[in-house]
């Protein structure tokens, strides 16, 4: 049993190396006034333990992923679900559920194929801010 899953708090799992992935967490944060979400790279040990305990392919790192209880949601799912728990004016991206999948996750696909192309890439895994109380909410 992975620590992730000790707290209730759904996980978010993002590409660590990622600057586009990187900074969809840094926007997260100050709008989650009530710290509901987990943090967690795909590369790290705990997102892989998440995403074998989930089913999901351990080995490839083109998704965000959100982990809420035994459920899991991928690419657009992934970011619908996200927006509607951050709640207020976000939750104006759920009627995009609605959207068929493969349309939505198509154009998902198109910008995670250029993401690093567009928004470039870090060396290694980005740390957690030195905000105790953010980087707490950074699994490792």
């Amino acid at each position: 049993m992975s620590e992730a899953t000790v707290d209730d708090n759904p996980v978010i799992l993002f590409d660590g190396v990622c600057n586009l992935c990187n900074g969809f967490v840094q926007f997260i944060l100050p709008r989650d006034t009530d710290g509901i979400f987990r943090f967690a790279s795909l590369q790290s040990d705990v997102g892989t333990e998440l995403l074998a305990e989930h089913g999901l392919p351990t080995d490839e790192l083109e998704s965000i992923v959100l982990i809420e209880g035994d459920d899991h949601y991928v690419k657009s799912d992934a970011v619908i679900r996200i927006a509607r728990l951050l709640g207020g004016v976000y939750t104006l991206m759920g009627p995009f559920r609605y959207v068929p999948r493969a349309i939505r996750d198509r154009a998902y696909d198109f910008v995670a194929a250029r993401r690093y192309r567009w928004f470039g890439k870090k060396e290694q895994c980005a740390m957690p801010p030195q905000n105790v109380d953010v980087g707490a909410r950074f699994l490792e």
